[in-house]
């Protein structure tokens, strides 16, 4: 596959508006593992071979093993992950998923007994960002180097 276009060209008020929606999410204070653990998540959900070589390499950068990294598409049959860890990959997923079953009551309570409001918050918004941006790496025909 080649890449079709570069967004930040053709669209550029477009792409500083995701930008300005990353460095956001960047300084929110969700835990930096934590975090890169969500976009890979949804990346590999989405099928984003771009997101999922950035953020497995990010997530490196931050000290994440391995082990976990490779673990991560089957989080729930390990045990490498904390309890509040998998309420963020639950929600993650719940909302990756959104079409299929919304975001069930258990899932955003489970989630609620480890993080605030404004943790969840935060939460949600990585969440739609690496969405968005695995759309318009897939969409756009993005390749990782």
């Amino acid at each position: 596959m080649t890449q079709r276009m570069q967004m930040n060209k053709v669209v550029p008020k477009g792409y500083t508006a995701m930008l300005n929606m990353e460095n956001y999410v960047q300084t929110s204070g969700i835990d930096k593992t934590t975090l890169e653990l969500i976009k890979i998540r949804a990346s590999q959900m989405n099928g984003c071979a771009f997101c999922i070589d950035m953020h497995t390499k990010d997530a490196r950068a931050y000290g994440e093993s391995e082990r976990r990294i490779y673990a991560l598409n089957a989080w729930r049959e390990t045990p490498f992950f904390t309890d509040k860890e998998r309420a963020a990959l639950a929600l993650t997923e719940a909302i990756t998923l959104i079409a299929d079953n919304h975001v069930p009551d258990a899932v955003y309570e489970e989630a609620a007994r480890h993080y605030d409001q404004e943790e969840i918050g935060n939460l949600i918004m990585a969440t739609v960002t690496i969405n968005s941006w695995n759309r318009i790496a897939i969409s756009t025909g993005m390749m990782p180097e």
